[in-house]
């Protein structure tokens, strides 16, 4: 039950736009949203005056633009805090500022980024990146790799295991007691009958029947450009695309300024922010927090449909 159990808010890459934007979603909920008072996690300097802050002990030496590899262990110990506060039962979700990957990897980060540490950390089977908003909620299957790698990444259990995670996530974590998951192909069209390629045939359409015999109220493969015009979208809840640009451009047209990332199939609530460090325009107040913001709310959002 996450009651009235904080939410925390990881500073992200000091040398970036995360500790602006954390601070400015703090301060724009007044440091509380409903009933989950706020907390910042990470170095104390980055927020100066700040009571409801829980300080890492790594050092680090921020400058605004040039991110350095000796603050890698203070910005995975923010997320590691929060983490296992939110595993314990102490914390009712956690929001991480952008972290910088190349960054983290050169200090030693063994990992591609935030979704497969979340994972790691909190041992989930399968981790599954939803980008969602007011308007659109999209999965991508495969994230971040070259586009003639997608096809062969395609498989039944993928489609299968993602589509089942995110169709548990709409209950248990958004709150939709009959949750529907529109599912595009791969190829235009859909593949055209397996004139346009075979995958559609062979690869979703098996996944999607296997779902649809568990009781879940799916459709497709669909042909994804008829998939996210204004009248299309009020007959799903979410969509679950083959790949990144298929999945990112429809919500980033429609949601730049507030999409949120989320983490679905994780033991705890985590979202972030849809964007990255900035670095060009750190330290110089011209940061946009309203994704920051858009992330703490769905954050208690999440939590509180965790706890009905």
């Amino acid at each position: 039950m996450s009651g009235n159990k904080p939410i925390l808010i990881t500073m992200g890459e000091p040398s970036g736009i995360g500790p602006e934007v954390a601070l400015a979603a703090f301060r724009h909920f007044g440091g509380q949203v409903g009933s989950h008072p706020l907390r910042l996690v990470g170095d104390a300097a980055q927020f100066p005056g700040i009571d409801a802050l829980i300080p890492t002990r790594a050092p680090v030496t921020a400058v605004p633009g040039r991110p350095d590899s000796a603050n890698a262990a203070a910005v995975t110990e923010a997320i590691e805090t929060g983490v296992s506060a939110c595993l314990a039962g102490e914390a009712a979700a956690l929001v991480t500022a952008p972290i910088h990957k190349k960054v983290l990897n050169a200090g030693g980060f063994a990992f591609p980024g935030h979704t497969e540490f979340l994972a790691h950390l909190t041992g989930a089977r399968r981790a599954v990146m939803m980008l969602a908003s007011d308007r659109l909620r999209v999965v991508p299957l495969t994230i971040h790799m070259p586009v003639a790698q997608v096809p062969k990444t395609i498989t039944r259990q993928a489609v299968f295991d993602t589509g089942e995670i995110v169709l548990t996530a709409l209950r248990r974590d958004f709150g939709i007691l009959n949750p529907r998951l529109a599912v595009a192909g791969l190829n235009p069209h859909a593949g055209e009958d397996g004139m346009l390629g075979p995958e559609e045939i062979n690869v979703i359409a098996p996944a999607v029947a296997a779902l649809a015999a568990r009781g879940f109220h799916i459709r497709g493969p669909l042909s994804a450009d008829t998939m996210f015009h204004e009248e299309a979208r009020k007959t799903y809840d979410a969509a679950l695309c083959m790949y990144h640009d298929q999945a990112l451009i429809p919500i980033k047209t429609l949601s730049f300024w507030d999409g949120v990332n989320v983490t679905l199939g994780l033991p705890i609530v985590r979202t972030s922010p849809d964007h990255g460090t900035a670095l060009d325009i750190a330290g110089h107040g011209k940061a946009d927090a309203r994704s920051m913001i858009a992330a703490v709310k769905m954050a208690a959002d999440m939590a509180n449909a965790r706890s009905r």
